[in-house]
C-alpha cells in the first residue's frame, strides 16, 4: 500500500547515493536519467526505493515505479507528490512525456494529450485549453493569402543571414509569420535576441514578428531522456516539436510554408531541417501538410554567414572581424555588452 511509503524531495546533484538508485529504478522500466532534472520526488519502502519522478522547470520526468509495485495506489500518489511541489514552486501549467502506452494512466491524473511519437513518446500538459487557448490567440492574427510563411528563429545572435532570410521569404508569400525561440538558455538572452530581431526586420512588408512560446523550439518540445542509448534521440525530440507545429500553429495562422536556411555547420540544425521533411510534409496527419521551403545561406567572402561563426569570433576575441556578418544593431549589442564578456572568458595564451 502507497500509505507505507515515504516521500520527500532530492537534488540529485547533491544526493549521489540516492541519485544512483533512481538511475538503477529507471534502468528498470527502460527509461534513462535526464541530467538537466532539478528535483526529484522519491518513495520509499522501508529502505528500497520504489518510485520516483523528476522535475525540470515545469517538465515531469522520469516518472518510474518499481515493477513489482505497478497496479497499487503508489503511482496515483506519486504524481500526486511531484504535482504538489511543482506547484510549490510556481509551476502552474504543467508538460509531462510518458511512453504512448502510459497516456490512459496519466490523463486519470488531470493530463490531456498534446503530441505523439507512435511507439515511442507521447507530450502531455494538465489542462485542457492550454494549447487551444493559445492557437486561439494567434488566430487573432491570421492574415488572408494563398501562399503564407512561416520562420522559426533562435537568433544567437541575429545575423545578416537571418535578415536575408526573412527578406526573401517575405517575397515570396502573402503574409510571413516570424517566431523568436523564447527558451532562455542560449549565448544570448531571449530580451536580447527578440529585440534584434525586432530591429533587424523592421519595414519588412506583410510580416507579424511572434513571441515564441513552450509549444515551440523548447525544454517542453524537446524530449530527450528516453531514448539516449536507442539510437532515435534526434528523430523523437524534432518529431514532437514539428508535430505541434504542424498539428497546432499552422493551421491557427493558416500556415502552409515554413522557411528554413540550408546549414552547414551545426549537425544538429541540420538534422531538424531534414526532420522537417518528413513530419511538415509526409507524415499522417489530420492537419495539412506545411511545405517546406530551404534556402541557401547567403555568404560573406564565400562562407556562408552562421551565428555560430559570430560567438566563435567573439570567443575567440576577434570582434573587429564581425562587423560584416551582422546587421549595425547586433554589431552594437555585441560591443556594448558581450564583446567584454568573451574577452575576460578567454583563456590567456603564452608568448
Amino acid at each position: 500500500m502507497s500509505d507505507d511509503i515515504e516521500f520527500y524531495a532530492i537534488d540529485p546533484r547533491e544526493a549521489p547515493q540516492e541519485r544512483a538508485e533512481v538511475r538503477e529504478l529507471l534502468a528498470q522500466c527502460d527509461l534513462d536519467l535526464e541530467e538537466g532534472i532539478e528535483t526529484f520526488v522519491v518513495g520509499r519502502h522501508g529502505r528500497r526505493l520504489v518510485a520516483c519522478a523528476g522535475l525540470d522547470h515545469n517538465i515531469v520526468k522520469c516518472v518510474a515505479t518499481a515493477p513489482d509495485w505497478r497496479g497499487s495506489s503508489l503511482s496515483l500518489t506519486l504524481m500526486s507528490e511531484i504535482v504538489h511541489l511543482a506547484l510549490e514552486r510556481g509551476h502552474l501549467h504543467l508538460f509531462l512525456y510518458t511512453r504512448p502506452r502510459n497516456v490512459e494512466f496519466f490523463a486519470g491524473c488531470g493530463f490531456h494529450a498534446l503530441a505523439e511519437v507512435p511507439g515511442h513518446v507521447s507530450l502531455m500538459e494538465n489542462t485542457p485549453v492550454g494549447i487551444s487557448g493559445y492557437c486561439r490567440r494567434l488566430a487573432a492574427e491570421r492574415r488572408p493569402g494563398q501562399r503564407i510563411g512561416c520562420i522559426v528563429m533562435n537568433a544567437n545572435p541575429f545575423t545578416r543571414g537571418h535578415e536575408y532570410l526573412v527578406r526573401l521569404a517575405a517575397a515570396q508569400c502573402d503574409w510571413l509569420h516570424l517566431f523568436v525561440v523564447r527558451e532562455d538558455v542560449s549565448q544570448f538572452s531571449y530580451r536580447d535576441r527578440f529585440a534584434l530581431v525586432h530591429k533587424g526586420v523592421a519595414g519588412v512588408p506583410r510580416l507579424t514578428l511572434h513571441h515564441g512560446s513552450e509549444y515551440m523550439v523548447s525544454r517542453a518540445s524537446f524530449p530527450d531522456y528516453f531514448f539516449k542509448e536507442k539510437g532515435i534521440v534526434g528523430d523523437c525530440c524534432t518529431a514532437i516539436d514539428l508535430l505541434l507545429f504542424r498539428d497546432y500553429i499552422a493551421p491557427a495562422l493558416g500556415v502552409t510554408h515554413r522557411f528554413v536556411g540550408t546549414e552547414p555547420f551545426c549537425a544538429t540544425t541540420r538534422k531538424y531541417n531534414a526532420d522537417m521533411q518528413y513530419w511538415l510534409q509526409q507524415a499522417p496527419s489530420a492537419a495539412p501538410p506545411v511545405a517546406v521551403v530551404e534556402v541557401p545561406r547567403t555568404s560573406c567572402e564565400g562562407v556562408p554567414i552562421s551565428a555560430s561563426e559570430v560567438r566563435r569570433l567573439l570567443r575567440a576575441g576577434h570582434p573587429g572581424r564581425i562587423a560584416s556578418l551582422v546587421p549595425p544593431d547586433t554589431l552594437q549589442l555585441l560591443n556594448d555588452k558581450y564583446s567584454p564578456v568573451f574577452r575576460r572568458e578567454r583563456p590567456e595564451v603564452s608568448a
